[in-house]
Parts: C-alpha cells; structure tokens; sequence
C-alpha cells in the first residue's frame, strides 16, 4: 500500500453511539475538548429543529438528544451537530495538538505555559536577584536557612518547572534532560549559599525560554491570522432562493447546499461555488497571489478569502474542518511534529551530553574541591542550544513559506531538498497550465474560412466537457464566433462526436474516427504531420464524407517556468527530468524548449513510482512536482513530493510533504533557497552554541570563570540561537536563489 492512514477517528467525524426513535447518543471526539465552549455549544444544540431536551459530556465526548420524531430524524440532528461542532474546529484541533505534546515528549514542553507567564517569572527572578543585590544579605549559615531564606524559596519555587520536568524525566527513562542539569544547578548553587548564581540561572534560562515560545506563537500566530475565518455572522437568503431576502445567521448554523451572499469586505467562512453574481476576491490566504482574481457563477471560492469587490451569491459546499483553510491549518501544524534528520540528530546528541555534563560536575568537584567550577559543568550544556537551534530555525521556515502561499509539512522536507540532486517533473498541470488553448487553425480549401471550421467542431462539442471542447468553444466565444443551431449530439466514446448543421453531418475527433467512418485523411496528412512535430494535438473536422480542416490545440507552458528551472539548476539540481502519460513526441517537444535533461512518455501512475524508485536506487535524491491523481504514487515515494498549482488534487496534497499553493512556478527555486538558507541557519547555529559553551566549560574547569558568568555564557548562546533563527521569517522567497 502506498499509504498508512491512522486508525483512530477524525476528530470532527460524529458517529452515532445509540440510537432509538426520539433519542439519539452521538459521540465526537472534538467535544472533548471544548468544555470552555460547551454552554455555547448546547445554546446551539437547543434550538435545533425537533429537539426537546440534550445533555453533553466533554469528558464522554458525547451529546444526548431528545427529539421529535415527526420534526426532525436522527440523520439530520447528527449533520447538524457536526456542522456546529466543525464551526469550533479550531479550538478543538489546538486543544488536542497540546495533548498530544504533553503525553508524546519527555522533557517539558515549552508550549504547556504561554509566552507572558514565562516573561513574568523571568522578571520575577530578575526582581528577586536585584534585591538581593541591592540588600547584600549574609550567606545563612545553615542549610535550613539557605533554602528557606527569602532569595533560596524564591529561587527554588521559580525552579519548580525544572523540577518536575526534570524529576519526570528520570521516572520516565531513567535518563536526565536539560531541565535537569538546570536543576541541579539551582539547587546545588542555593544549598552552597550562591541564590544570586541559581536566579541568574533561572533568569536566563526562563528569558530564553520565553524567547523560543515567543518564536514558535509567531508562527502560529502568523498562520492563524493569515487563514482565520472569523466571521460571527453571515448572510443567507430566506428559503435559500437566489434573489431572496436576506437574513444574517450564525456561521455555525451553515450547513451543505446552504446559499450565501457575501459583500464587499467580507470574508468567506465556506467552501463553495458562485451561482449568481461577480466579484473580485484576494485569495492570498489560499494561494499566495498578490492580485485579487475575478470570479463568477461556476467559479470556486474560499474560507478564509476576502471579497475585495462585487458582490456575489454561493452554495456551500464544504464548512469547518472541512474547508480548504482548515486543512491548511491542520497540515502546518501536524508539520511541527515531524522532525527532520538533522533536528532529531540535535536531540539526540545533545541528550547523550546530558550525563557527559553531570559526569563533568563530578570529577571536576573531586578533583578541585572547588564548587564553583563543579557548578559550572551543571550550568553549561550544549542541550538547549543544539536543540533549539534546529526547532527554531525550522519553525521559522514553515511559518515563512505558509505565507507566501506553501505548505511544508515537517522539517524533514525542508533539509532533503537540500540534499536533492534529481528533479522529476509531471507535464500536464505542472509544467503546463492544465487550461488546452487553440493555437491553430487549418482549412482544407478556401470554400471554409477558419472560423467556419471552429462553429462546426463547436456545434459538435457544445455539450461535451473534454478539455479539448472547452478549448474549442472558449476559443469561439473569445473570437465573436457562434454556434450554429445543429442537431442531436451523438458520442463515439474514445474516437469523436458527430451532429447534423444545415442538413450536413460534422464529425469532429481523432484521425482514427474519420478513418473508421469511411473519410480519408491523407489530404491533410502533411500539415496534421507538421502540427504533431509542433507538439500540438489534432483534431481533425469533417463535413460530410470530406476532410474540411485541422484544430491544433496546445497545452501552455506555465508562466515562468523556464526560468524557475534554470534557478533550480543553479540552486545545485543536477538532472531535471520529465515522466508523463502524453505521448512520446508531445513530451519530446515540451522536454527540447525546456532544456530538460531527459523525458519517459506515455506512463501510467505505477510506471511514475517505479521511475522514482529506480532513480533513487542508484543514488539520488528525488525530488517530484505534480498535480494530479496518477502523480500520487510518485510524490508519495519520492524523497521529497511537490504538489503544484490551483490545479492539484486533494490526493495529491495528501501524498506530497510540501504543496504550492498558488500557480507561479518561481516558488520552486523560492522553496529551494529557503530550505538552503534554513540548513546555512542551522550550522550557524550549530556553531555558535557549541562554541561558546565549549569556551565556556573550559574557563569553567580551569576556575577561571565565576558562575554568574557561566550562566551568563550559557543562556546567551540560547539567545542567539533564536535571534539567529528570526532572520528566516525576513527571507524573500521571490528573490533568485543564492545557493550553489
């Protein structure tokens, strides 16, 4: 199997737990965790049709409902409490990513207490060290008084995070973690009568903390702002009639099929399709555009999108954690819990120096007998600067690309496509637009003008949604040309169409289905050869039992892509390759103007994952753009998969780790410099925390270097780290990359 999906129940799915006639117990995992909204929640349950009395149970994850059977049936309660649960999606999906962190890690996770509640224990300890100063009281004698003094119980109750997540981290491993060095060191710097040096610790080590937290909610924050629908309300016609009386609902109240009208400066809090109306909509949330688009009746919309201007009139197609915003949240925030190799090579190794640190203590106390220097080797550990330099810095990245319209989902992705040396490339939808365009028109005698051929093909094709009629009727709408009146529209499935104008039959396809309809082709055998070589697809038009004139319909090469691919070369992408379904001589054409490195035409979705697998076998790193379904198997097995364009399916998204959301192509090389300037961060940071505690153990050992100061040394070395790795939410991703 290609892929693994979780057996455990979608968060928002409701499923019945028990069901009678007049009562129904339905379970949802979500409920769980919105106790803070659960009168909110049952004020909405209440004034459900039919309902005539419900209890919820957050603990349970259940809501019981009595109702009216002859108002209202068990199927439709149970739609509308996911519709007004999902309204709460975000809460919930918050709620249950800090569970997962709690019982998932060992050490104690920063995000278990906010960024002001660190900022004022920092100041606390800040405080309490200044009086200490200021009052310059004697060292107590005892080690009673030591730790029951006014700085010692201040110190060791600002130390009790470190204590319990230190304390757990032996009962759980049987293995100390950073905290608990930092919390030996505060005990033993208060049991040896130095409170100033354990509140300098705790200072800096909750000043650094509070700034990594900081770094993180930023990131969130960023996402969340960026793609909130935060709309209370919304308009609605009576009746749900196009035209109708509108009336202002609560969002949570939407349902599938629902109308909604939205104005000018309001943002869109569903999925859905234009039925009526115009309106130009900023989608930068979505797809990274910088210009709003225009969109009308049969026209996609979004959650999260504004109406910048018009007004227009749509069905709800998708609401919560269904729509395309809520994914897009889930998929950045599932990337925080993926680590990259390097990232968990961070904590592992700077896990293993942990004893190294409390073994360093040790000897260095049995040899010196000086307890200073012993305190130093507690206070200075590489683990928090390791650790952070990885976490830091990939977080940023994330929060970085989801602005400009990608979405990685771990740090993983970000450090192979550094590593990457192959580029596979899909064609139709990625390197191409998806949107066939007519770029020829070819007549078989002067009895037809151009636009006669175009009517015909067009009168055969109107009701036919092939790509290839699209392209053809557009073609005919753009150019004032219209339909003539014609007859009924038969279909020859895999071959052609055919219809009576003016008394006349017109059969519009392939070469194969004028050949086996008795019509010869060979009057325009050479300039159908001429339109092939220009990697055009054909279709051939006949008037009756005669060749009348050649369609060349050409798929577009996307905007910028040439030049995205010659970024991507510099960028150190050694072979850019293109594996397609198209035939042979269509890919031979798109691969020459493109300057690819080579081409595998005509391939089904298995022959794409095997080509990936064979690259990868001698050696490569690969890496695969796509859109479509038959590319899924490819970008699942590939090192790195890129979903590309409006165009891309939901299975696509799902088997890339990074999707681009909008069309400009130049986000490739801009994905690719960022995880290069992200990996040059890293080492930087690498370096600069190794050192400077290495630096710092040795003037340490060699009591060079008072306690105040190693603390000092130690935590500001965590301080740059995370400066360092703001420098990544600053990255322009539209520059040309700078990485060779």
């Amino acid at each position: 199997m290609l892929f693994q999906k979780s057996q455990k129940r979608p968060l928002l799915k409701c499923y019945f737990a028990h069901q009678m006639r007049g009562r129904v117990r339905i379970v949802c995992r979500a409920v769980r965790y919105l106790a803070q909204e659960q009168d909110d929640l049952e004020s909405h349950f209440s004034e459900l049709r039919g309902v005539t009395a419900l209890r919820m149970n957050c603990l349970a994850s259940s809501v019981i409902l009595n109702y009216d059977p002859e108002m209202t049936s068990a199927d439709d309660l149970i739609d509308s409490v996911e519709s007004i649960i999902a309204s709460h999606s975000l809460n919930a999906l918050q709620m249950e990513r800090e569970e997962r962190n709690r019982l998932s890690v060992q050490e104690r996770d920063l995000h278990e207490e906010p960024f002001s509640t660190m900022l004022l224990r920092s100041a606390a300890a800040g405080g309490l060290l200044l009086a200490s100063w200021l009052t310059r009281a004697s060292i107590p004698a005892t080690i009673t008084g030591r730790l029951f003094g006014f700085t010692g119980l201040g110190a060791l109750s600002l130390a009790a995070p470190l204590f319990r997540s230190g304390f757990d981290a032996l009962r759980k491993s049987f293995l100390p973690n950073a905290d608990t060095l930092s919390a030996m060191a505060v005990l033993s710097s208060v049991l040896t009568g130095k409170t100033a040096s354990a509140l300098t610790v705790l200072l800096l080590h909750d000043a650094a903390e509070a700034m990594t937290v900081y770094t993180m909610d930023r990131t969130r924050n960023a996402i969340r702002d960026m793609l909130s629908v935060d709309n209370e309300q919304v308009w609605r016609p009576l009746n749900n009639e196009v035209g109708g009386a509108l009336q202002q609902i609560p969002v949570s109240e939407l349902k599938l099929n629902d109308l909604i009208v939205v104005h000018t400066g309001e943002k869109i809090c569903a999925d859905g399709v234009i039925v009526a109306g115009r309106a130009m909509i900023n989608q930068a949330s979505i797809t990274g555009e910088f210009e709003p688009v225009t969109r009308e009746a049969g026209g996609k919309i979004f959650a999260g999108t504004i109406v910048a201007d018009g007004v227009i009139t749509a069905r709800v197609e998708s609401v919560g954690d269904q729509t395309a915003v809520s994914r897009i949240i889930r998929m950045v925030e599932d990337a925080e819990g993926k680590k990259a190799a390097i990232q968990t090579y961070a904590d592992r190794f700077s896990s293993a120096l942990v004893p190294v640190n409390i073994l360093l203590a040790g000897v260095v106390y049995f040899a010196t007998r000086d307890i200073n220097r012993a305190l130093n080797m507690l206070i200075i550990d590489y683990s928090c600067g390791i650790r952070l330099s990885t976490a830091a810095a990939l977080s940023a990245a994330i929060s970085t690309a989801a602005r400009n319209g990608v979405l990685i989902k771990g740090g993983g992705s970000i450090e192979s496509l550094t590593e990457a040396d192959t580029l596979i490339l899909d064609k139709t939808g990625t390197l191409t637009e998806g949107k066939p365009r007519v770029v020829s028109i070819t007549t078989n005698s002067e009895q037809y003008q151009r636009m006669d051929i175009m009517a015909f093909a067009a009168a055969a094709e109107e009701t036919s949604k092939h790509p290839m009629a699209v392209a053809i009727l557009s073609h005919l709408q753009r150019n004032g040309g219209h339909i003539p009146p014609h007859g009924e529209i038969q279909t020859v499935v895999g071959r052609g169409v055919y219809t009576e104008v003016d008394g006349h039959c017109i059969r519009v396809g392939s070469k194969r289905f004028l050949n086996e309809s008795g019509i010869h082709t060979h009057p325009m055998k050479e300039q159908a050869s001429k339109l092939f070589s220009n990697g055009e697809s054909v279709i051939f038009v006949a008037r009756d039992n005669e060749i009348i004139g050649l369609i060349g319909i050409r798929d577009p090469l996307r905007e910028n892509m040439k030049k995205a691919l010659n970024r991507l070369r510099y960028a150190g992408v050694d072979d850019i390759v293109l594996l397609t379904g198209d035939l042979e001589q269509q890919a031979d054409v798109v691969a020459q103007r493109l300057g690819l490195d080579g081409f595998e035409s005509e391939l089904l979705p298995e022959d794409k994952a095997r080509a990936v697998l064979r690259m990868q076998s001698g050696g490569n790193k690969v890496v695969m753009v796509g859109d479509g379904i038959n590319d899924a198997p490819g970008l699942a097995y590939a090192d790195v998969g890129i979903a590309l364009g409006k165009t891309r399916t939901d299975i696509a998204m799902e088997a890339a780790d990074i999707t681009i959301a909008g069309d400009n192509a130049l986000m490739l090389p801009g994905v690719y410099g960022l995880a290069h300037h992200t990996m040059d961060v890293i080492r930087q940071n690498f370096f600069v925390s190794v050192g400077i505690n290495t630096v710092g153990l040795l003037f340490g050992g060699l009591g060079m270097l008072p306690v105040i100061f190693g603390a000092v040394m130690h935590n500001a070395s965590t301080i740059l780290v995370v400066g360092n790795s703001l420098r990544i939410f600053f990255y322009d991703m539209h520059e040309p990359v700078k990485h060779n």
